[in-house]
């Protein structure tokens, strides 16, 4: 999928200063985009509103070239679910329910059938190296285990976009290289892979880069 933003403008608040303003790029399928800067440039912002989770105050998001800012919240959660996987920082699973549920949770939500999204899950645990705590909840595992929980969840639909926000941050380096080689073989199968990092020598690998001031 091509994403795009035409004259893109965010604030948090009517009146404030954009932590965005007047942005015109766009994002190619089969690469993986860094997007660095320092903090409170709007990397994170920027993720959060392409992937449909904030409204931009003014300008465009083009999805394959068509508008979806103005789109109703119902047809945005539709397309977060079939189209989008998301990395978050903090890996942001539910304490309550098992590796494997979280994993799960979103590709049901999207319509894959309970069987299908088990069994991807469990090849994605296992090619991550976690699908022995399966069945553990999310705080007896490791932070570093988390997050390539976080990333099986990201990836079991074969999502055509995966954002990444901070997603190698809070990680050891053996930890963050699986995580960010797992966000290039995505890519490089076809997908549009955007990433927010301040990792210098991780942005320095990603196949574009867009600088926020």
């Amino acid at each position: 999928m091509t994403l795009a933003t035409s004259d893109l403008t965010f604030a948090y608040r009517k009146g404030s200063a954009p932590v965005i303003e007047s942005l015109t790029t766009a994002f190619a399928p089969g690469a993986l985009t860094a997007v660095t800067g320092p903090s409170g440039s709007g990397k994170s912002t920027l993720l959060y509103i392409l992937a449909l989770m904030l409204r931009t105050t003014s300008g465009e998001v083009l999805w394959d070239g068509r508008p979806v800012t103005a789109l109703p919240d119902a047809e945005r959660s539709r397309l977060r679910a079939a189209d989008v996987g998301f990395v978050f920082q903090d890996a942001m699973l539910d304490p309550a329910r098992t590796i494997t549920d979280n994993v799960c949770e979103g590709a049901l939500f999207a319509g894959m059938p309970a069987r299908t999204a088990r069994t991807r899950a469990a090849a994605l645990l296992d090619r991550f190296g976690v699908g022995h705590r399966a069945t553990h909840r999310p705080g007896e595992i490791s932070g570093g285990q988390a997050q390539r929980v976080a990333l099986c969840r990201a990836l079991l639909t074969s999502p055509r976009v995966v954002f990444g926000d901070e997603p190698t941050g809070n990680l050891d380096h053996a930890s963050a290289r699986i995580v960010w080689d797992a966000l290039h073989v995505h890519a490089r199968d076809g997908a549009t892979v955007v990433i927010a990092t301040h990792d210098e020598q991780l942005a320095a690998e990603a196949d574009h880069r867009l600088v926020l001031a």
